[in-house]
């Protein structure tokens, strides 16, 4: 497969030598990390091997219910079969298995018109439902255990959608064809250009980074620090009514990830909707800590943080009482809070909103996969290591428990099909993360 014309060549022969260069570069951080990255693999700091040789184990004695899924799993395989012969065949029969409705990965229109991709599709599609709840259904597993397989199990089978493979899907074989393999080369250039930004781990872009700065065309509503410490700075953004309430409002965001995610753009900012409603808005954005805050805690985040803030409101507006605002992680530190201040008769929180918080952490869904004992452990132990917890680290946590949505998406579209990724201020800001103390 060739380009089409002497430009296409050319814009090829310039990939190609970013390729190159880029190659060079990453190989050497690549070499220097392995040793590391060998020891940290070994260490198994999830528990997910034991969980699987448990998982194993149990199946191996219940030589019933292995058998029955297996046959059943057949089953399905060859009703999926007979019904693509049956299509192929110009006669249309009802589907075996369906994609979820929104599922992205199969909505280009080949993979129902085609008899083959149809095909490849329905076996997949069976093939993980059976799977899936065949490790489900496995009795005698400890919780925890039965977490992680479940878990991992599904990003397994997501892995091996076959939208994510070059022959397998429609649309990367008709650009692949359309192209002279151009997306393919593009692709790896992308690849390549991912690797060097995480210095030799996979980083995977999920935005235009480039289109995006702050103070410019996101976080601009207008306002100041007025008060600082090591831990946090205290923004209090600038009234645009000619009246406001007297009560301040302060906004607790959480401290793995940047404050702005609410004040992305001026249409979907719920700081700029908040002065706009007369209230005086502060917002606390925490400091990316490094090792020289290795001991800081989650009081001092409490003292620092929180009540720290709110005294510096009480300073600047002159007022006493105030509502707030926990957000995700900063919404947890606000119910501890609350809770302090209770036990000290200070009744100045007037009202505490909740937006995705957590307070209950005895069910925490899939988050639990990462906070049983053994994993905590193990994560305090590395943290202790270096005096802080990587903010990359806690990212691909989270896109995990979306791993079709926030890994393969961007798979696709950035390697197979060779395309820059879309600017988005959502994923901006969530590519845009932050370390945690020890």
């Amino acid at each position: 497969m060739q380009p089409a014309n002497p430009t296409e060549s050319a814009e090829l022969a310039k990939v190609a030598q970013q390729v190159a260069e880029r190659s060079s570069r990453i190989l050497g951080d690549f070499v220097q990390k392995q040793t590391a990255s060998l020891s940290a693999a070994m260490r198994d700091e999830l528990g997910i091997a034991k969980a699987f040789m448990d998982l194993y184990a149990r199946l191996a004695a219940s030589p019933a219910l292995l058998a029955s899924a297996s046959m059943s799993l057949w089953l399905d395989q060859m009703r999926v079969l007979q019904a693509s012969w049956m299509k192929a065949l110009g006669v249309q029969v009802p589907a075996v298995a369906e994609p979820v409705k929104g599922d992205w990965r199969f909505k280009d229109e080949e993979w129902s018109t085609n008899f083959l991709f149809d095909y490849i599709k329905q076996s997949y599609l069976v093939a993980a439902r059976h799977i899936q709840q065949l490790v489900a259904n496995v009795e005698g597993l400890a919780p925890e255990s039965q977490r992680k397989v479940v878990f991992f199990t599904r990003q397994y089978v997501e892995a091996l959608a076959p939208s994510n493979f070059l022959m397998t899907n429609p649309q990367v074989l008709r650009e692949t064809l359309a192209s002279g393999g151009q997306n393919l080369v593009r692709g790896l250039n992308n690849l390549l250009a991912d690797l060097e930004r995480g210095g030799g781990e996979l980083r995977i872009s999920m935005t235009d980074e480039a289109a995006f700065q702050l103070g410019r065309n996101v976080a601009t509503s207008p306002g100041k620090v007025i008060f600082q410490n090591e831990l946090m700075q205290l923004i209090q953004y600038l009234p645009i009514t000619s009246q406001v309430y007297r009560r301040p409002l302060v906004i607790i965001p959480p401290w793995i990830n940047k404050y702005y995610i609410l004040d992305l753009r001026e249409k979907n900012s719920f700081i700029r909707w908040a002065v706009e409603q007369g209230h005086t808005v502060f917002v606390l954005s925490w400091v990316n800590p490094d090792a020289r805050l290795a001991q800081k805690g989650f009081e001092d985040y409490m003292r620092d943080g929180a009540l720290a803030a709110m005294e510096a409101v009480s300073r600047a507006t002159g007022e006493r009482e105030m509502n707030v605002i926990g957000y995700c992680l900063g919404g947890t530190l606000l119910g501890a809070t609350l809770g302090y201040l209770a036990a000290k008769n200070d009744d100045r929180v007037k009202s505490a909103t909740y937006f995705v918080s957590l307070l209950d952490f005895s069910q925490p869904g899939e988050l639990g996969v990462f906070i049983d004992e053994q994993s905590v452990a193990n994560l305090e132990r590395k943290m202790n290591e270096r005096g802080y917890l990587e903010g990359s680290e806690m990212a691909s946590t989270f896109n995990l428990m979306r791993g079709n949505d926030l890994v393969w998406s961007f798979v696709v579209n950035n390697y197979l099909l060779g395309k820059d990724p879309f600017p988005f201020d959502l994923l901006y800001w969530n590519a845009d993360s932050t370390r945690m103390p020890a």
